[in-house]
């Protein structure tokens, strides 16, 4: 059976139409998160505590350093240069940050999704939180950023693709550390964050911000 994610690039792919910046139907291009108390519910509860168990000091501070950076300069240290700091490269990818945003709070809002420590209080987290509902798990906003600016960043550095992916990786698999999210979290993020990139890139106004972006790095740090 073909992933949500794969249908929807077919789609555009054929089409050669890009949906409208902030109009991505999350009911559309993701599927409903596990149903509470189902058994895979109860494994990604679970496997939260297991990676609880087997993290160590440096992987909490990791996590911890990435939950408080949710900005697209998380790939600097893969890079080696601050992506910031580069005028049109730091457009192009705040406008990806900003479009992601608004996509992930829609589909936050459409499923409603419990956080872990919510459904299991034993859970612990890297970040403080009130009491209370928080119906705000499913996707994960932190790994929509980190594929959707990821995905760009690699369409323009290709050479560098596979350190970028990895980062995105690394820092969506932080929220399980952080106990912040479930498994399919970080599942819908990234293909949430891969979809808004996809249809970004197809939009003639993001192809033009992505070679200024690409003549700006060529010229600054030599990529190809």
């Amino acid at each position: 059976m073909k992933s949500p994610l794969f249908a929807f690039l077919i789609l555009i792919s054929v089409s050669g139409v890009a949906l409208a910046a902030g109009q991505i139907d999350p009911s559309r291009v993701l599927p409903p998160p596990p149903a509470p108390g189902s058994p895979l519910a109860r494994s990604e509860v679970a496997e939260l505590h297991a990676i609880a168990q087997r993290a160590t000091p440096d992987m909490r501070g990791a996590a911890k350093r990435d939950s408080d950076d949710e900005r697209p300069d998380l790939f600097n240290d893969v890079l080696g240069f601050d992506v910031m700091a580069l005028p049109a490269t730091s457009k192009l990818l705040s406008d990806v940050a900003k479009e992601q945003s608004a996509d992930a709070s829609a589909a936050k809002k459409f499923f409603h999704r419990d956080r872990p420590w919510v459904v299991d209080s034993s859970i612990e987290t890297c970040e403080s939180h009130g009491p209370g509902p928080a119906k705000t798990s499913y996707p994960s906003g932190h790994a929509t950023l980190a594929f959707s600016t990821g995905v760009v960043l690699a369409a323009l550095m290709p050479e560098k693709s596979q350190a970028i992916l990895a980062r995105a990786k690394d820092y969506a698999e932080n929220r399980l550390v952080c106990g912040v999210h479930f498994r399919s979290d970080i599942n819908a993020g990234q293909d949430l964050g891969t979809i808004v990139a996809v249809t970004l890139m197809q939009e003639p106004a993001f192809q033009s911000e992505m070679d200024a972006a690409r003549a700006e790095l060529r010229a600054q740090h030599r990529i190809n």
